[in-house]
């Protein structure tokens, strides 16, 4: 299983490629042998390939790493509409661009989903997957932000090898829970995307003001003003926890998350060379029962003001839970 051979955390690339120009350097220190990097055909605001570009870069600089990585993309979604479309000719188009995007050094191990499409129907997009690897596209096939009983449709058709969903001690919901025991059970990696809350819960952030006006985080609902101020009641918690464990409180978020599960693999993401090494210390931290009873009561004593998006979206547009 994936997660047997990966270190915990793993990366994810930020799409910022004006935030990523010293990457190269931490870069290398980020992708130990053994490491997981998480990608995908395009990130942010402009919908840029920068990220797969940059991998491209940082291939041919150091090719030695292309064997001693494991690389996971994201794609799928329509150029024209940016929704997920799991027709055969949009995949294959979105493999072809993703692999020619990454240069020819190294190809994605693990082409996953970006979400759940609704045109065709689950086992037929991974039927069309299932030929994609099969002519040596990629290795993997991976799902995002899908329910228990869609990985179970898509698994039955062909293993599934990894699934990326949100993990973290302000987001572990029901189906959250559902799709991580669903995932130990068939032997999938769970790949938990923003185990830090976005960075909320390493408690730098004292004010949604100092959020830059592009920063996609000033449009979602738990960062609002309001919410903001009643949600730092879990960073305070958190803190006192970190403190006492002597660790960052990004730290214990992380820790709390790889305690999910033994393929729980949190993809912690920054643009920033000290957060990711404190990141990927995280998987040196040890939680006793006594730390987890404690977070598990702190968690139940502090509610979460705002849904992880933006709440005024209509949930069909976000495609959570497909």
């Amino acid at each position: 299983m994936l997660h047997d051979h990966l270190r915990r955390p793993a990366v994810v690339l930020l799409h910022d490629d004006r935030r990523s120009r010293g990457w190269f350097g931490r870069g290398r220190m980020a992708m130990l042998p053994r490491n997981g990097c998480w990608a995908g055909a395009v990130y942010g605001p402009n919908f840029s390939p920068a990220n797969l570009e940059l991998l491209s870069r940082f291939y041919k600089k150091y090719p030695e790493y292309a064997d001693k990585t494991f690389l996971s993309v994201k794609g799928g979604l329509a150029p024209e509409r940016l929704g997920p479309d799991g027709s055969p000719e949009n995949l294959r188009r979105s493999v072809t661009f993703i692999n020619e995007k990454l240069g020819g050094i190294k190809k994605m191990d693990l082409f996953e989903s970006a979400r759940v499409p609704t045109n065709v129907p689950v086992e037929d997009m991974i039927k069309t997957l299932v030929e994609l690897k099969n002519e040596g596209h990629f290795q993997h096939i991976g799902m995002s932000e899908c329910c228990a009983a869609t990985l179970r449709k898509a698994h039955a058709v062909h293993p599934i090898t990894a699934v990326e969903i949100e993990v973290s001690m302000w987001s572990y919901e029901e189906e959250t829970k559902k799709v991580i025991a669903a995932s130990k059970e068939l032997g999938i990696t769970v790949a938990a995307y923003s185990p830090l809350g976005r960075g909320f819960l390493t408690g730098t952030i004292k004010s949604p003001a100092e959020l830059t006006a592009g920063d996609m985080r000033r449009r979602m609902t738990r960062f609002d003003e309001e919410n903001f101020k009643h949600n730092m009641a879990l960073v305070d918690a958190v803190k006192v926890v970190a403190e006492r464990k002597g660790v960052t409180p990004g730290q214990l978020a992380i820790a709390w998350v790889i305690s999910r599960g033994p393929h729980v693999v949190p993809i912690p993401g920054s643009s920033n060379k000290k957060r990711n090494l404190e990141n990927l210390a995280s998987g040196d931290v040890e939680l006793s029962e006594a730390d987890l009873g404690e977070i598990d009561e702190l968690l139940a004593k502090t509610s979460i003001k705002g849904g992880r998006y933006n709440d005024a979206m209509d949930p069909k547009m976000l495609r959570l839970w497909g």
